[in-house]
């Protein structure tokens, strides 16, 4: 009985196989395909006004770096000898600069974990 049970099994898995092979005239040939698109165009030289240009003075005690963009002068790094480095920011560009322990801006965006894999 379980050799008439096995082979009907093997039988029946058999004929399934055979139904999900595609035939070979259905197969999709690379001609049919369309061309890829282009690759995308890369940047040859990089704007010097769009990097932000750094001056670094160096003075008894401390280290000044001075973060300009366009000729405007929109940070200052202020790093003393002894101590923590601090920030002085123009955050509305009118030239009035305010101090920043970092650049941190306070903003905490939510961290939930959903789903652990």
């Amino acid at each position: 009985m379980r050799v008439l049970f096995i082979f009907l099994c093997s039988l029946l898995s058999a004929v399934v196989i055979a139904q999900t092979t595609q035939r070979p005239d259905a197969e999709l040939r690379i001609t049919d395909l369309p061309p890829p698109p282009p690759p995308p165009k890369m940047i040859e030289r990089v704007d010097e006004e769009l990097e932000p240009q750094i001056t670094i003075v160096k003075k008894t005690g401390l280290m000044v770096e001075e973060y300009r963009s366009g000729g405007k002068l929109y940070m200052i790094k202020i790093t003393p000898k002894i101590g923590k480095p601090y920030y002085m920011v123009d955050e509305f560009g009118d030239g009035k600069f305010s101090r920043q322990e970092g650049l941190d801006s306070g903003l905490r965006p939510p961290r939930w974990t959903i789903h652990k894999f």
